[in-house]
């Protein structure tokens, strides 16, 4: 598989998630700077952590105008999978791939922890790899995750099974508690209707081998392979 990483001026975790699936899962990958227009021989598209463009307006929404975000835009319309991560996330909210904006945090403090997540729903191309009620520990590092949507696509999207993971404790209960960022509904990741397109805070990649501390992570990229038929 041929993995097309989006490379923003200011992305930090780029090179960690072509590691993961270079190194680690022995795929492609194929840098692509935030001006290209082209994702032609691309399989699938991260959109990485960091802070493109400084944050200096709204996350992400500088980066939406990248020339690169056509081109992601047209990918995605046409069924290709799209995973944001972090800042990622934020950039696919701003491009309008998926629904809702991103808040400060609630404590107004930017947050560098491991955090737990409640896999919502499995059957999707991000988790099939992990089992529904799985919890994973995966590390957030932001200040700007505290998601926020209407009433009325809040409901839509708990009714579609487009809330994938949540924020929960360690056994799995979604408290007020284990929300980190005050994020609606303890949201930690959606997909969008067509289930092609997954924007997550925790970041996953920061967890993909044991030395990193555990591999939790590694479930979401290895859920694309399972389902895009590749073998590790």
């Amino acid at each position: 598989m041929n993995v097309g990483v989006i490379v923003f001026p200011g992305s930090n975790c780029d090179h960690d998630c072509q590691h993961v699936f270079q190194t680690v899962l022995g795929q492609s990958v194929q840098m692509i700077w935030h001006k290209g227009t082209s994702l032609k021989g691309i399989d699938a598209v991260i959109l990485p952590g960091g802070f493109s463009y400084g944050d200096y307006l709204r996350t992400g929404a500088i980066a939406r105008f990248s020339p690169v975000m056509g081109a992601v835009k047209a990918f995605a319309k046409d069924g290709g999978v799209v995973i944001g991560i972090c800042n990622g996330f934020q950039i696919l909210l701003e491009a309008g791939l998926l629904p809702g904006a991103m808040l400060r945090n609630k404590s107004l403090h930017f947050i560098c922890k491991d955090v737990y997540v409640k896999v919502e729903n499995a059957a999707t191309a991000f988790t099939e790899a992990c089992e529904s009620g799985q919890v994973l520990k995966i590390p957030v590092a932001h200040a700007d995750g505290n998601y926020y949507t209407d009433p009325v696509t809040l409901a839509a999207m708990q009714a579609n099974a487009q809330i994938v993971l949540r924020y929960c404790t360690p056994e799995g209960k979604v408290t007020p508690e284990a929300n980190p960022n005050g994020s609606l509904d303890n949201i930690a990741g959606i997909i969008n209707p067509e289930g092609n397109v997954l924007g997550m805070m925790p970041h996953p990649e920061r967890c993909a081998e044991d030395i990193l501390g555990n591999q939790d992570g590694k479930l979401i990229f290895q859920s694309v392979l399972k389902a895009m038929k590749v073998k590790v």
